[in-house]
């Protein structure tokens, strides 16, 4: 098993080639200068990892991400805002490039750079948990992966939350498509590792193909151009073995309930 850690996470993998990212900056998981470069380097060391089939990110019981650093921010300037905010959004495109799929567990605050953040990953599980955008508040807009948030919760939906900076509980968020599902705050662990048994039962090259589709996608406005990219990636697939055998598989098991 791998395992890493400084003073804002700790990473490892086990054996099947799931890598788990604690996030310990500071009792609120405050984002600053030091805790966001520590942490993309983290996360772009995992692909070096071989057999890497997923990525779960859990915080705190009590705060999942509290945040960028405000301490930090009122140093700033014009020109160091823009460098700090583009730090902070390679660390989402951190965890939006990464290969493999991308879990976020949920639980206590999610604030600000947190919503940018689990907005990034692929799979959202929530217990327990508290999201807001509250950055108007404090006299900024909120930017870089909120960008996302009218795709995942409709236009209308994140105009409103991102300009009234409220508060909302984890049942809204389930039912605004913000995360992908609510459990009670004992039962977080196993529906996380719920979802890893199913991401686990896929051929890791389907996965990640998968993913890549997924994320252009995102990024075009035109269904012909999102069609048109998968016409390759379908033919990419039978470079695989495992494509093979995962479809053999499928009319075996259909053949022996017939």
């Amino acid at each position: 098993m791998n395992a890493y850690q400084d003073d804002c996470y700790a990473l490892s993998c086990d054996q099947r080639g799931v890598a788990r990212l604690e996030l310990r900056a500071g009792k609120a998981n405050i984002l600053g200068w030091a805790e966001i470069r520590s942490l993309s380097r983290a996360i772009h060391a995992l692909r070096d990892i071989a057999g890497l089939r997923c990525l779960v990110i859990l915080g705190r019981q009590h705060v999942f991400i509290g945040g960028a650093n405000i301490k930090d921010m009122l140093e700033l300037e014009p020109e160091s805002a823009q460098a700090f905010i583009r730090e902070l959004a390679a660390l989402c495109d951190s965890v939006r490039e990464l290969p493999v799929p991308v879990i976020a567990q949920v639980q206590g605050w999610c604030l600000g750079a947190g919503v940018e953040f689990i907005a990034a990953c692929d799979i959202r599980i929530a217990a327990d948990a508290r999201f807001a955008m509250p950055e108007v508040r404090l006299g900024l807009p909120s930017v870089i992966h909120a960008a996302l948030l009218p795709r995942q919760i409709g236009a209308g939906r994140a105009r409103a939350w991102l300009l009234s900076g409220q508060t909302i509980d984890a049942a809204k968020a389930l039912s605004w498509g913000l995360v992908d599902e609510v459990v009670e705050t004992e039962e977080l662990d196993a529906a996380v590792e719920n979802a890893v048994a199913g991401l686990l039962q896929c051929p890791a090259h389907a996965l990640r193909i998968q993913k890549t589709l997924c994320n252009a996608w995102d990024e075009s406005a035109s269904l012909a151009d999102n069609i048109a990219l998968t016409v390759p990636a379908f033919g990419a697939t039978f470079h695989y073995p495992e494509a093979r055998q995962a479809m053999r598989g499928f009319l075996g098991r259909n053949k022996e309930r017939s």
